[in-house]
């Protein structure tokens, strides 16, 4: 059995599948000297790229594990490991996650974020705490877990598993036609006595809790999110005005444009296919961003007019959404 990994899974979409080889390229740069392993779960084994040859691929069935968002409520069958660390395929890593497992050992299951007794979270919090008598939920957002196999860690999982059939029964609103993962995971760990560790942006952080922007660069180890309180969309969830973590979690149309493509595209030519660090950088920039930056002025400029004109346009679809469950 191995001692530490970093679990991620993708499945279905090859979009799923391309996020996860970026995630574990940005992994690899970090952890050349580190006996923490990178496995990835998918049920297509041969779009993974040989430069990735020495991670650990764990092939699954199509829908083995369920649709969606279900899979996450199996990562303790799935994992190879003792303590895991799992990761949304959407993430990118910019440094060694050494000192997460240190902040994370001893927790049975956790997850960064905070508790609450009210309010919502896929569903009315109190209502949810009186059904199941509980003083709190864990507030989080699913895109990381932490957890140490054994009974207490099974019993959590087994519960979250066996309150899927209840959903909707419990109150919980589905996202995207499909049962989300992070309410049942909240009450189950709650269940059991499971606290998450405070966010602090210090481990994981998401670009639509800091609205103000993002600098990244994977290559040499800095991200920095911000999240000013003069921005007109200013996020008060965690109460932070600035994140700089270890994990960059890309969520939805985040994970389609720069900075998130563009550091892709450098860990790609860096890894894959052996380019100096510095020219992939400049080509990346080049390709990617430098195009952005002129498209975003253009649209800023020109979208009052555009909109005088023709109205506004219908939100594109993207390509990571899942056909919702047709009742």
């Amino acid at each position: 059995m191995i001692d530490r990994a970093v679990l991620t899974i993708a499945t279905g979409k090859p979009i799923y599948i391309q996020m996860a080889v970026n995630l574990a390229r940005s992994f690899k740069l970090w952890h050349k000297d580190s006996d923490i392993k990178f496995a990835i779960a998918t049920d297509q084994a041969n779009l993974i790229p040989p430069d990735l040859s020495d991670i650990q691929i764990i092939e699954l069935q199509p829908n083995q594990y369920g649709q969606g968002f279900s899979p996450k409520l199996h990562l303790d069958k799935i994992s190879p490991a003792d303590k895991t660390i799992f990761i949304d395929a959407d993430c990118l890593c910019v440094g060694s996650l050494e000192s997460v497992f240190e902040r994370f050992k001893g927790h049975t299951l956790s997850v960064t974020g905070k508790t609450i007794n009210s309010g919502d979270f896929f569903g009315d919090v109190k209502s949810i705490c009186q059904r199941f008598t509980l003083n709190h939920l864990p507030y989080f957002v699913g895109g990381l877990y932490y957890f140490e196999k054994g009974d207490l860690c099974s019993k959590i999982f087994d519960a979250a598993r066996n309150l899927e059939s209840q959903y909707d029964e419990i109150g919980l609103i589905r996202l995207r036609g499909r049962p989300n993962e992070e309410p049942l995971m909240a009450i189950a760990m709650s269940m059991h006595g499971q606290t998450p560790i405070p966010e602090d942006g210090s481990i994981k952080a998401e670009p639509m809790f800091y609205p103000s922007g993002i600098t990244i660069d994977v290559i040499r180890g800095n991200a920095t999110l911000y999240n000013f309180p003069d921005h007109p969309s200013y996020c008060l969830t965690w109460g932070l005005t600035q994140a700089q973590p270890l994990i960059v979690h890309f969520h939805c149309s985040n994970a389609e444009r720069p900075p998130y493509t563009r550091e892709c595209l450098k860990l790609e030519k860096i890894i894959h296919e052996g380019w100096n660090p510095w020219v992939a950088s400049i080509y990346a920039f080049a390709k990617l961003s430098v195009p952005q930056m002129l498209n975003d002025l253009f649209k800023d400029t020109f979208r009052p007019i555009y909109r005088k004109l023709f109205g506004t346009r219908s939100v594109r679809s993207s390509e990571r959404i899942i056909n919702p469950i047709k009742e």
